[in-house]
């Protein structure tokens, strides 16, 4: 949702002697990503410190915060109440008093975690004491979760970083409460994967024949989204066609994460083809048309997924993202070598000592999803010590060989000012040799950049009319 943030772009970052080659220079998208393209880059030339900035916000964008990082995390939370994942006055009145308080990680998790702590508490009983209408709680609870996630992506830099777990679960006690009272309730499972198991919300439409198989898709978050961004970005859209959807945490996410501590694969096709057997079984799926969808990083776990699961019968990037590695600043990829030793040496002794607090919350951030070790450095409130393994992890995750070995009709979006991977999108799009199609969502109708946090309704049209015409009977 998945949600992978914009940087601090008033935050000027690691220093020179630090960085060795500039790491300063790419802050912005290490964070991940002050958009990264745009008429100022194009004025400076390449490989200048101005080639990784651009207009903050973002160009078009609704400001909320100065910040680009908080107002990027901001627009998701807004943006969430065209599929009722939020509330927008909930939201302006948070942003108002973050902002009086003065912007920072501490003050956005206080302010988000005190909303989700509101919403998931049960409402005032009605004026004959009777409990409120199972659509008021359902849909305070899918509030609640919103607002939990958006205090636990900065949670790590605050002066609570271990209290990362248990906002997790806050939140997924308030997803649960959302999907229980559905109607139809969503069915929850465990589906095996390696040693452990993988949870799955599986979503019918109300009033749906259980016996009738439907076409399903099966939606996948990204780096750092949680299950309420799957709701926005899909299950709403699926149901409304008379879709089964099916949402999961993936090893790297959820569950997986922060409960389990089991980081992201560059094998994603194992964890798919688990869903897939578990949906086969199933009489109201029609096993001939099950698409794959994912969002953020996870356009490219299902590009993935794709080349090697040939039951897929659709896939959808959003978006296409060949190498998340390269949404890391180069002066970063840089430090990290082909000779471990050298590479947590320079680490630990040249760059980590100038880490700024914000940076050092980012590094945290965005290494904890690969490594076990670095995830409870993370909570202990250090920078982790090991950049080399997870760095192997994040460059393993290159799908450029195998994008040309997909075969099933595959959607590649793409955004007017995508931050986090520009210029991916296209090169996938160009590598797949399959029917395919491609898609920019755009400035001019409030549905740039990463994932179109203003926009996931038009974004969920574009996803599901293209889905509609390619699985059509």
């Amino acid at each position: 949702m998945t949600q992978a943030h914009a940087s601090h772009g008033d935050r000027s970052g690691f220093s020179r002697r630090a960085a060795l080659t500039g790491l300063a220079a790419g802050a912005g998208t290490l964070a991940v990503g002050a958009t990264a393209a745009g008429t100022a880059a194009a004025a400076a030339g390449p490989g200048s410190i101005a080639s990784t900035a651009a207009p903050a916000p973002a160009p078009g964008a609704m400001r909320l915060f100065d910040d680009p990082g908080f107002n990027f995390a901001g627009l998701f939370a807004l943006g969430a109440a065209g599929m009722r994942a939020s509330e927008v006055g909930e939201v302006l009145t948070a942003v108002d008093a973050i902002n009086a308080a003065g912007p920072s990680e501490q003050t956005f998790t206080d302010t988000f975690r005190g909303w989700g702590d509101r919403l998931a508490a049960p409402p005032a009983a009605g004026r004959h004491g009777r409990e409120a209408p199972s659509q008021t709680r359902r849909f305070r609870a899918l509030r609640a979760a919103q607002y939990y996630a958006q205090a636990l992506f900065y949670v790590l830099g605050t002066e609570r970083p271990g209290d990362e777990k248990e906002l997790y679960l806050a939140g997924r006690r308030a997803w649960d409460t959302f999907t229980q009272l559905c109607s139809p309730a969503a069915v929850r499972a465990q589906v095996p994967y390696g040693g452990t198991h993988l949870p799955v919300w599986f979503f019918r439409p109300d009033g749906a024949d259980p016996s009738e198989p439907r076409p399903t898709v099966i939606l996948t978050n990204g780096s750092d989204g949680q299950n309420v961004d799957m709701w926005t970005y899909g299950v709403s859209a699926a149901l409304d066609r008379g879709w089964n959807a099916l949402a999961y945490d993936g090893p790297g996410q959820g569950q997986l994460l922060f409960v389990d501590e089991v980081p992201f694969t560059n094998r994603w096709e194992r964890a798919v083809g688990p869903l897939i057997d578990w949906l086969d079984d199933r009489k109201d799926v029609d096993s001939a048309r099950i698409a794959l969808t994912g969002l953020s990083m996870g356009g490219n776990l299902v590009a993935r997924a794709a080349a090697f699961e040939p039951r897929i019968a659709a896939v959808v990037c959003q978006p296409g993202c060949l190498s998340p590695w390269l949404g890391f600043p180069k002066e970063l990829r840089e430090v990290v070598t082909a000779d471990k030793a050298k590479t947590n040496r320079v680490w630990n002794d040249e760059v980590v000592p100038e880490l700024t607090p914000q940076l050092a919350f980012t590094v945290k951030k965005r290494f904890e999803i690969f490594s076990e070790e670095a995830l409870r450095e993370a909570r202990a409130g250090r920078v982790l010590t090991d950049l080399w393994t997870p760095a192997q992890l994040a460059a393993g995750l290159d799908v450029t060989a195998v994008v040309p070995k997909i075969k099933a009709p595959t959607l590649v979006l793409d955004y007017d000012f995508e931050q986090f991977y520009p210029g991916q999108p296209k090169q996938m799009y160009d590598l797949l040799r399959s029917r395919r199609e491609y898609v920019k969502l755009t400035e001019a109708t409030g549905a740039q950049l990463h994932c179109s946090p203003m926009a996931p309704r038009q974004h969920c049209d574009v996803v599901f009319d293209w889905l509609a015409d390619v699985l059509h009977r």
